[in-house]
């Protein structure tokens, strides 16, 4: 048995079942647990469905849990196998919206961070009246501009534009040895260089990454959002109206990919947000498990007292 295999046996040992749902023509493998008020949790990269089991097991009492592997990820696929420049957050937003509409469910709570964090403010934009809350981890927003393209942090971000060249996938993928050194520098890194955090996963990911089309389907995100990337860096993104969402974000202190005290412009963007810190890298989810559940726990059910309908 694979160390992915053992990983996927012990969620499901822990109450946590994973099931196909198609939505416009591919079919999203979602994972599953607790029931009570919808909750979708939306993994970054590179990251899938199973970086959510802690926040699951701790949750699971009080939420229904859907923690699908967004398009290009995990076993969700990509709808062809070359490069796909369309996987952009518009793309992700209509793909979850959908997902939900097939599980029947039509007003919800979204958490995410990363990947999943533009993901969620691109579906806060689309159709606002259908989420009930967000939660953010460590966010990506636009209002970072320039600062996470200035000399000082390209040695951060260097990877955003590798991943974008032809062969990149080809390259990271060329041996397991290969695919391991690169996602083990992201995991371990952007957990404050803690290798601890995701030192019992590793293997898993690594067996993950190597499915056919799994590193590429995740340097697709790169591919797509290039554009809007080097507009917020000029300065030149069209203006949206803040997001009116009621949104918490919990912020790793320590943080290398984006600073905390980037979070300085939240204000021009959410119009009813609360911010809090954290000890914690870039993964407060995989890192402070504990903490993050309770802030989840916390937040959503403060807004229950005027938003008693969550579906």
């Amino acid at each position: 048995m694979s160390a992915l295999e053992q990983a996927f046996a012990a969620a499901e040992a822990a109450g946590i079942r994973q099931e196909r749902v198609p939505v416009d023509g591919l079919r999203f493998n979602v994972a599953r647990h607790g029931r009570g008020r919808p909750l979708l949790l939306l993994h970054g990269w590179p990251e899938f469905w199973l970086v959510w089991r802690p926040i699951m097991e701790r949750l699971g009492n009080d939420f229904e849990l859907i923690a699908p592997d967004l398009r290009g990820c995990g076993d969700t696929g990509k709808p062809f196998a070359q490069p796909d420049p369309t996987a952009t957050a518009d793309r992700h937003a209509a793909d979850m919206f959908g997902l939900m509409e097939a599980l029947g469910i039509q007003r919800f709570g979204v958490v995410g961070g990363d990947l999943g964090a533009y993901v969620i403010q691109a579906m806060s934009h689309r159709a606002p009246e259908r989420l009930v809350g967000s939660f953010y981890f460590c966010t990506p927003y636009p209002g970072l501009g320039h600062r996470y393209g200035q000399p000082g942090h390209l040695i951060e971000v260097w990877y955003q534009y590798f991943q974008q060249l032809p062969w990149a996938a080809e390259l990271v993928g060329s041996s397991r040895h290969a695919c391991r050194l690169y996602f083990r520098h992201f995991l371990d890194h952007w957990s404050g260089d803690n290798p601890a955090v995701f030192a019992d996963l590793l293997e898993a990911y690594v067996d993950n990454f190597m499915k056919p089309g799994n590193i590429q389907g995740g340097f697709d995100w790169y591919l797509s959002s290039a554009a809007t990337r080097r507009l917020w860096l000029e300065g030149k993104l069209p203006p949206q109206p803040p997001i009116s969402v009621p949104t918490r974000l919990l912020w790793g202190r320590r943080d290398p990919l984006i600073p905390p005290d980037w979070s300085d412009r939240l204000g021009d963007y959410w119009t009813d947000h609360s911010l809090a810190f954290v000890d914690a890298g870039h993964y407060v989810h995989a890192e402070r498990p504990d903490v993050a559940a309770g802030e989840i726990r916390t937040f959503f059910d403060g807004l229950r007292k005027y938003r008693p309908d969550m579906r």
